[in-house]
């Protein structure tokens, strides 16, 4: 078959996170299996306008800013007509129903939903909002296919139909996140990682650490991962009197980063919304106490009092308390790490990829996939 990916950011974008390596596993399974697939992403500077990368073809149009807006034109440019369009929506909808006469499956880690408005200004988060509030009309002859149970949960709050809606879990890098033997830091070390914006939440951790301090006077944070809000995030800490105990990593390797996970005492989930967290998943894996809001996708991702602490996004005293619990109490502590070690061995990239791809291709009558098979 003739597949053609629709998405914001390829893997090789400099902010390319967790949606897109998804995806990239996704797609590689098709290329696998002897698909041709091309994919449609945003450029990005110095990048080609076309490239090849893994088995596929990387078709780059437009900048982040406007790709939706320059999707149709692109879209119809692709020869020959693809069998099948999947379109991630990680950012916006390009709505490609209605650009292409070929069969469209939709992959929806999240909506953003109100959330917009913790990020975005107020005209560009109404914006978001009233984009997303089509998707039931615009891709009303879709399947879905999304990654946790509350992003299912929403769409069919939204009214799309549950029959349409296909839940896999993410996978799991298991070569990189586990259990290696390396021992914990020597003072109580809470780490955070993931994009530094506003809408993940990170200012409550940062709100609540001086009440941990208190607490645990030798605790420390650690923030790995970089994004628009850090200079706002520096700014709060210079106020509340605890800059000295967090560090600013920016960006690191992944092993870098699994070195990171394994040495914490916990790490810190706080986002009000995520489509599933693979991040506290990948703290399990290494063997990591999790402490997280309960909130759409964490909730699902961690296991709650079993892999980790929920507590209610934005009460800080909870988070205060949660956070003291497993920095202080030992059993605490290696009983959720051990669970999570356990949990995190359910999830593997190939599973994943296999099952959502078949999924997918669940959209494609199957005398045209029978057709292009042949």
């Amino acid at each position: 078959m003739n597949i053609v990916a629709v998405n914001f950011r390829d893997p090789l974008h400099p902010e390319a996170g967790g949606a897109e390596l998804h995806l990239e596993e996704i797609l590689l399974e098709a290329v696998r299996r002897g698909h041709q697939v091309t994919w449609l992403v945003s450029g990005f500077p110095g990048a080609p306008a076309e490239a090849e990368y893994r088995g596929m073809r990387l078709v780059r149009r437009g900048d982040w800013m406007r790709f939706n807006w320059i999707v149709p034109g692109a879209l119809r440019g692709i020869t020959p007509t693809p069998d099948l369009v999947i379109e991630d929506i990680n950012k916006v909808p390009c709505y490609t129903p209605l650009w292409t006469p070929s069969r469209v499956a939709v992959i929806i880690p999240h909506l953003f939903g109100t959330a917009a408005f913790k990020e975005a200004p107020a005209p560009v988060a109404a914006y978001v909002v009233a984009l997303e509030s089509l998707i039931p009309w615009a891709y009303r002859d879709c399947r879905f296919l999304v990654i946790s149970e509350s992003t299912r949960d929403d769409l069919v709050a939204r009214g799309i139909a549950r029959e349409r809606i296909d839940v896999v879990y993410c996978g799991l890098d298991h070569a990189t996140y586990r259990p290696d033997g390396t021992p914990k830091a020597p003072r109580p070390t809470v780490l955070y990682v993931g994009r530094l914006r506003r809408y993940k939440g990170v200012d409550w951790v940062m709100r609540v650490f001086p009440r941990v301090r208190e607490r645990v006077p030798d605790a420390r944070l650690v923030v790995i991962g970089d994004g628009p809000d850090r200079a706002r995030l520096e700014t709060l800490l210079e106020k509340s009197g605890v800059r000295d105990a967090v560090e600013f990593l920016g960006f690191v390797p992944g092993a870098v980063k699994a070195k990171h996970l394994r040495e914490a005492w916990a790490l810190v989930q706080p986002s009000p919304k995520e489509g599933w967290g693979l991040t506290v998943v990948e703290a399990g894996a290494c063997g990591t106490a999790v402490v997280a809001a309960d909130s759409p996708g964490l909730r699902d991702s961690v296991r709650r009092d079993e892999t980790g602490l929920l507590v209610p996004y934005g009460d800080d005293a909870a988070l205060a308390d949660a956070l003291v619990r497993v920095l202080t109490d030992a059993p605490l502590r290696e009983r959720l790490a051990a669970a999570g070690v356990r949990w995190a061995a359910r999830f593997t990239w190939p599973d994943c990829a296999r099952r959502s791809l078949d999924a997918l291709l669940g959209s494609v009558p199957a005398a045209a996939a029978q057709g292009a098979a042949s």
